[in-house]
């Protein structure tokens, strides 16, 4: 039995993570006037490895047959959950893409109730659901009168989100075998840069054949050109934007949110996700100067209830 103290901990720490990986939105939106998407991943997991290994300089033995979860983990909730939402913001808007991923904890509930036998989907899970889900939508709508979809940004930003569901499965299994978090979370960047490599690799001989490509090749471009190079790292945001979703929102917020799910619960935790919307909107209003809506503040409002009848049992 979970201690209410120990409860709003794990709360707390996801609200972190939440308010963190809002904001992500606007970074990365600023990064891709410079760099490609694979190159702000590749560079965000390096200094998100380096980052934890600053925050907890101590190694952990691991058991072998555990480094594949890790391996999994960083397969579906680092490499292709990141990879394909970065994507999908070249094919559609950042509208789309925070409403499509918002439904991750339908697909985390689905997978955890196929794969590991967790029985989530009650009727106040579904109603609260639709509920936010609507909310969300009205949120990202913000004072637009349609909502266009793109289907390959859509389809991308859709593969993201059930991505994330089995990397909430995998750190699920991971949490039981009770590692040091931080240093389980080092673990899958380990091999999140591990399969970045090959990664980068194809995205150097991409620039190389030329720059006459569509924008889902320019996208994996990873850029070795010297001149290039020098500019765009003498910029001083660049650094600051790519150290915040390195060090903050890859390494201590994956940290902080693999935490909570131990804690609070993976499925209970996951429902969070719908805020990351509203925190983008927000943090756009006072970064980027854009408006909020009645519309918008409608959403918030109806995405938060949403929460609170997701949590209901029974």
């Amino acid at each position: 039995m979970i201690q209410k103290g120990q409860k709003a901990w794990g709360i707390f720490l996801a609200a972190i993570s939440i308010f963190i990986w809002g904001i992500t939105f606007v970074c990365t939106k600023y990064l891709l006037s410079d760099f490609s998407s694979l190159e702000i991943l590749f560079y965000r997991f390096i200094a998100a490895y380096v980052g934890l290994w600053l925050l907890r300089p101590k190694f952990e033995k691991i058991a072998k047959r555990d480094n594949l979860l890790f391996a999994l983990a960083a397969l579906s909730g680092v490499i292709l959950y990141q990879l394909s939402e970065n994507i999908a913001i070249h094919f559609t808007n950042a509208s789309n893409v925070s409403v499509i991923v918002s439904i991750c904890p339908l697909f985390t509930a689905i997978i955890s109730q196929i794969f590991l036998k967790e029985k989530h989907l009650s009727f106040w899970f579904i109603l609260g659901f639709l509920i936010s889900i609507t909310g969300v939508i009205l949120v990202c709508l913000n004072g637009n009168t349609s909502l266009e979809f793109n289907p390959k940004g859509d389809l991308l930003a859709l593969l993201s989100g059930i991505c994330w569901g089995f990397y909430s499965m995998f750190v699920s299994l991971i949490n039981k075998r009770k590692y040091d978090q931080i240093c389980a979370t080092r673990r899958i960047f380990f091999f999140a840069v591990i399969f970045m490599l090959p990664l980068s690799l194809m995205g150097w001989g991409l620039w190389h054949k030329g720059t006459n490509a569509n924008d889902f090749v320019c996208s994996l471009y990873f850029i070795t050109d010297k001149s290039i190079n020098i500019a765009r790292f003498s910029k001083l945001m660049n650094w600051v934007n790519l150290l915040f979703l390195g060090v903050f929102a890859s390494g201590i917020c994956f940290a902080t949110w693999n935490k909570a799910c131990n804690i609070v619960g993976t499925v209970k935790v996951s429902c969070g996700i719908y805020l990351i919307p509203v925190v983008t909107i927000i943090f756009a209003f006072f970064a980027l100067g854009e408006k909020i809506t009645f519309l918008g503040a409608l959403g918030a409002i109806i995405t938060i209830t949403g929460l609170f009848i997701s949590e209901k049992k029974s």
